[in-house]
């Protein structure tokens, strides 16, 4: 199973909505509850969000590589899906 990395920000409104979608995910299939996701709010650890290559969160990474970017205008839907694909691409190993 492949680890993943999500930046957030604490007041931000895609990030809520990505945190709210991986709960209905891990009810929806507690498989993703496995998935290991090491949770860091940007504004806290600079130095770390600083080594990746993203500009807005929600990111998710595996690695170095980035997975999952939201955009403005981003829906709850379009958050869920997206990390509903990250989940799955976690669970492919």
């Amino acid at each position: 199973m492949k680890s993943l990395t999500m930046f957030y920000l604490d007041d931000c409104g895609y990030c809520a909505k990505a945190f709210r979608a991986l709960e209905e995910l891990y009810e929806e299939n507690p498989a993703y509850r496995n998935v290991p996701i090491e949770k860091t709010e940007e504004s806290q650890n600079p130095a770390l969000a600083d080594q990746y290559d993203y500009y807005a969160v929600p990111s998710f990474f595996y690695g170095k590589e980035k997975l999952f970017e939201a955009h403005l205008f981003m829906s709850y839907d379009d958050i869920k899906a997206e990390v509903r694909r990250v989940l799955d691409f976690a669970l492919s190993d």
